[in-house]
């Protein structure tokens, strides 16, 4: 309930109000049967009817114009509650650290942003209100009950703490039925996303029912576990129905024997019985609110636990050093200060795991291309993370333009770098934007320039729409997806360009026009590749070679051919020629 309370907190206010509009209501509601009964004392005394039949329409008014308020009003701090948890999670996910993300499938974070959020909505704008509205209803027309008649007071408060109590066992079951349902739906999202990412392996798999049949699954077991809900619901209904139905049977046997003895008037017991039909609405807003509350309270559970997401810690406000672009390599630092450096760092992915880099001391020059290579699993993409501040190292120390990195904010750090990933996604939205994501101030000769200079005019050209065209990853080929990351990044004139192998998946002609952009780069600023084909790396000016997370050897090409066996073994593997550095037929 506090979880779900710090929801609804910040529109205290608006609910206050629309709580007092709806105790207006109820007042209304309650003031029905007392009417009614002036009704039938007017008919019985033959008085005129003028009076009782206008306070009728009176209430039938001012009711409707309560509620149509009350309902706007709550209507729209349910989406302003809904809106609030989704953007506090989305920027809660951006803002996370990269392991803390990876750790959990993206699909199932999604749907707490999408689905979670729609049940919380109706928790926090209905049922606090709704509850206490109901609460307050209940016990008004039992004190009107009271007041008409004792004894038929007491036989129907027999009837609802039998109800209350019966209701009371089944609610925790709803609860915990209606988590374990979202639960399920998470895990459900998290598979059905990553199953459509890799949608071309399944098929070519052949596939297609195995996967479809591991998603079902989570869709039977969350149907499963609604179902559950459903069926506690509905013995919680007809417990509540159940209840106020035998207290009407019971006030029209003691009613009618009181009536018969001359202790209870008839307008009265007609009254009482309206008062008890009136019962009914606070009962079932009661069951209808607490069932909402409990699939609400499941959700906030849910929406809370992004909340354990670790966040990255830092930022730079708008303006500040954090959102520089377009750096040059000098920056006002002496040259022979390295604008990398890698101090002993140790790192690891979690705590307690082993490491996955150890004591690498690594110094990248102002200008020049620094080449890392190594079978797989060597740590080189765990220096990336280091350098570009995704994993934090366990010892050791990095500096960036002979500060530590502890001095920068992550936003001062990445403002420096660019950074071309190996699977390079296309982020949603058009050519333009994914350009200008890391510098949105550049112009549209600087757009060109870069778009020629990785050889992306044409495809530009037979965009519809151009530049502003929408890009989807499934229309655009692995060579175009690197292409569009490599000119977002060289748009950035960053003073340290990171390329995790940048040209895997290009043609000869494309890669040779890269591999000219990169030696462009590496004469004015910092160029680090990490290498899978040794093709992109041979005319670097310095080759680290890494082995189990730890650096065995550095030098060029001629160099680490004459001294490392690793390295030979690499190049043997590739078939590239020891000499001119080109592939071997």
């Amino acid at each position: 309930m506090r979880v779900l309370w710090s929801f609804a907190r910040p529109h205290r206010r608006t609910l206050t109000a629309g709580l007092f509009l709806a105790l207006v209501g109820s007042a209304l509601g309650l003031a029905t049967p007392m009417i009614t009964k002036w009704v039938l004392d007017a008919l019985n005394t033959s008085t005129s009817l003028m009076g009782p039949v206008s306070a009728l329409f009176a209430l039938l008014v001012v009711g409707a114009a309560v509620s149509y308020r009350q309902w706007c009003m709550l209507g729209a701090v349910g989406e302003h509650v809904v809106l609030e948890a989704r953007e506090s999670m989305v920027r809660r996910f951006l803002h996370a650290t990269v392991p803390a993300l990876t750790r959990r499938p993206t699909g199932e974070l999604v749907t707490r942003v999408t689905s979670d959020t729609v049940l919380l909505r109706e928790a926090t704008a209905q049922s606090f209100v709704g509850l206490v509205n109901g609460a307050v209803m209940l016990v008004g027309s039992l004190v009107l009950m009271g007041v008409l008649d004792v004894v038929l007071l007491g036989t129907t408060m027999t009837a609802v703490a039998v109800t209350a109590a019966l209701f009371a066992l089944l609610m925790p079951g709803i609860g915990k039925a209606q988590q374990r349902a979202q639960e399920h739906v998470g895990r459900l999202g998290g598979l059905l996303e990553g199953t459509l990412r890799a949608i071309r392996t399944v098929k070519v798999s052949r596939a297609e029912e195995r996967a479809a049949e591991r998603i079902v699954a989570d869709a039977r077991a969350a149907a499963d576990q609604g179902i559950r809900a459903v069926r506690q619901e509905a013995l919680a209904w007809t417990v509540a129905g159940s209840g106020i139905q035998l207290a009407i049977i019971a006030i029209l046997g003691v009613g009618a024997w009181r009536v018969g003895e001359g202790s209870l008037e008839v307008s009265s017991l007609i009254a009482f019985l309206l008062y008890a039909f009136t019962l009914m609405e606070p009962v079932g807003t009661l069951s209808q609110n607490v069932t909402s509350l409990q699939a609400g309270m499941a959700a906030a559970e849910r929406i809370r636990q992004t909340a354990d997401l670790t966040p990255e810690g830092d930022a730079t406000p708008p303006g500040r050093d954090g959102d520089r672009t377009g750096s040059t390599a000098d920056s006002g630092h002496p040259a022979e200060v390295p604008v990398l450096e890698l101090r002993g760092v140790s790192a690891a992915y979690g705590p307690g795991a082993a490491h996955a880099v150890t004591g690498v001391r690594l110094a990248v020059p102002r200008r020049g291309h620094t080449a890392i290579v190594g079978p797989s699993g060597a740590g080189k993409t765990t220096l990336f993370s280091l350098v570009l501040r995704f994993l934090e190292p366990v010892d050791g120390e990095l500096l960036l333009n002979g500060r530590p990195y502890r001095d920068y904010s992550h936003c001062e750090v990445r403002a420096r770098l660019a950074y071309v990933e190996q699977d390079t996604p296309v982020v949603p939205g058009t050519l333009r934007e994914n350009l200008l994501l890391a510098r949105p101030d550049a112009s549209e000769e600087e757009l060109r320039r870069v778009l020629r200079d990785v050889r992306l005019t044409e495809k530009v050209d037979s965009l519809d729409g151009g530049l502003d065209g929408q890009l989807s990853s499934a229309h655009m080929s692995g060579g175009e997806r690197q292409r569009i990351a490599l000119a977002r990044a060289l748009l950035r004139t960053p003073e340290v360009l990171l390329l995790d192998e940048a040209t895997a998946q290009l043609d000869g002609l494309t890669e040779a026009a890269v591999q000219d952009c990169i030696r462009s780069r590496a004469a004015t600023g910092a160029v680090v590749t990490v290498a899978h084909r040794l093709s992109t790396v041979v005319d670097a000016d310095l080759i680290v070679v890494m082995e189990a997370g730890r650096i065995r050897a550095r030098g060029t090409h001629g160099e680490l051919l004459e001294t490392d066996a690793l390295y030979r073994e690499l190049v043997a593997a590739l078939r590239l020629a020891t000499t001119a550095g080109a592939e071997v037929v």
